[in-house]
């Protein structure tokens, strides 16, 4: 096998594996500051409407995924039909979301490790995290995947066993106490925090050129992915909540006091208090998430740039594989010094909102190219064909839109720093590219 290309060692149960691995941390920490815009009824129809979405969406972008097996994901499906300026843009902004998310993912590892050993500093095992899993993925990618694949399960069972321990102490009294703060706009507000439930999954597209049958392996691993994520969500929103109330997953000392990026902890504690072995163990085992999420991330994210160094839409040396493992491992190392920066600023919410702005400009402009491809390639192979189309991507373009707008109204300071990225990016590539 050529030096140049990426080897193919991914099953549709590592496809699996990876899919709800990149998304699972959004369980573990993040959506629980939605809860603070819209209280639980608010954040619970943000929650309901953006899952409609990302079911709609994983079927979808399967079509897409498995007819275009390509490392760069809608880039490449963009480039497709949409021309070079649009898959540029698509590009960026599926580079944002799988670089700007690990950093906000390695900060609260940091804050859950430092929850079991204070005397510990968050950002230091942060960056030492971001070392050490960079270099894994360097290594090779079927020792990254097996390794995603043991820790997900790990995380699955993790998340299993906290509502086992939590849904006992369920009271409904809790669900509805304040729980529509802020009326509508709060839910609203909400919408980048429940997104952050699911954000991650079109991941499993950036690896097609790494899967042993990508025609056929694909659309198992996002049905079964999605399914598992939509079930673990409404699990976790209702028994985290349902114990004390949405403020105390929210606060860390009383309501105005400072937001946590530890909710399951603050949960357990309800129920064992801060002391009990339970608690300490689950904060442990809690890890197990948060390091998934952040592993395969740092692996989706590692694809997406190497496909634009390729194609000389970045710096050509990111899209060079290493002779000796076989992955992008400049790539990988670029986005980790990116991550690490961002780190260093300390705004989890911030650089969550950041990552879905490009998570959305993805969505959107990827339902686009899938019904323009519809009618201009009617005879492309398509091994999987979204079901109930047009419905399904118009859902996605409806709620991507609608999601987007209220991004802007809700968060303009991100918003204008997420514009500006893209502008700058694209004045750059419109200079420079050959």
């Amino acid at each position: 096998m050529s030096a140049t290309t990426l080897k193919k060692t991914l099953t549709p149960f590592a496809l699996w594996a990876l899919g709800v691995g990149y998304v699972i941390s959004g369980m573990y920490f993040g959506w629980n500051l939605g809860l603070e815009k819209g209280g639980t009824f608010g954040m619970a129809v943000a929650t309901v409407v953006v899952m409609l979405m990302y079911i709609t969406f994983t079927f979808s972008y399967s079509e897409l995924a498995c007819a275009i097996p390509k490392a760069g994901g809608v880039f490449d499906y963009a480039g497709r039909v949409l021309g070079k300026d649009v898959a540029f843009i698509s590009g960026i902004a599926q580079t944002v979301e799988f670089v700007f998310a690990p950093p906000s993912i390695a900060f609260a590892i940091g804050a859950y490790f430092n929850a079991f050993f204070p005397q510990v500093p968050i950002i230091e095992t942060a960056i030492i995290a971001y070392i050490l899993f960079t270099a894994l993925n360097v290594f090779g990618v079927k020792a990254a995947a097996t390794f995603e694949m043991v820790i997900t399960v790990m995380a699955v069972g993790e998340l299993l066993l906290f509502v086992g321990i939590t849904i006992p102490h369920f009271h409904t009294a809790n669900l509805v106490h304040n729980a529509f703060p802020n009326g509508w706009s709060g839910t609203f507000a909400a919408i980048p925090f429940a997104i952050w439930f699911f954000l991650g999954i079109e991941g499993i597209a950036n690896v097609a050129e790494e899967t042993k049958n990508p025609q056929r392996d694909i659309q198992k691993g996002f049905g079964w992915a999605i399914f598992t994520l939509a079930m673990l969500c409404m699990l976790v929103f209702f028994s985290s909540v349902g114990v004390g109330g949405w403020e105390k997953i929210v606060y860390k000392n009383g309501v105005g006091g400072d937001t946590s990026d530890s909710p399951l902890p603050l949960a357990l504690s309800e129920i064992t208090g801060d002391n009990a072995a339970m608690y300490h163990l689950l904060i442990t085992v809690g890890l197990f998430g948060l390091v998934a999420s952040f592993h395969g991330l740092i692996l989706a994210a590692g694809r997406s740039t190497y496909e634009m160094g390729r194609s000389h839409n970045m710096p050509g040396f990111l899209g060079k594989i290493s002779p000796r493992f076989q992955t992008p491992a400049y790539a990988l190392i670029g986005n980790m010094v990116i991550g690490i920066l961002a780190l260093m600023s300390g705004k989890t919410a911030d650089i969550i909102t950041l990552s879905v702005f490009g998570a959305l400009t993805l969505y959107v402009i990827a339902m686009v190219a899938l019904i323009k491809l519809r009618k201009t390639e009617p005879d492309l192979h398509r091994p999987f064909k979204v079901p109930l189309y047009p419905l399904f991507p118009i859902v996605v373009l409806v709620v991507g839109i609608v999601s987007l707008i209220s991004m802007f109204v809700y968060n303009k300071e991100i918003g204008l720093v997420y514009l500006a990225i893209m502008l700058v990016t694209y004045i750059l590539f419109k200079l420079f590219k050959k």
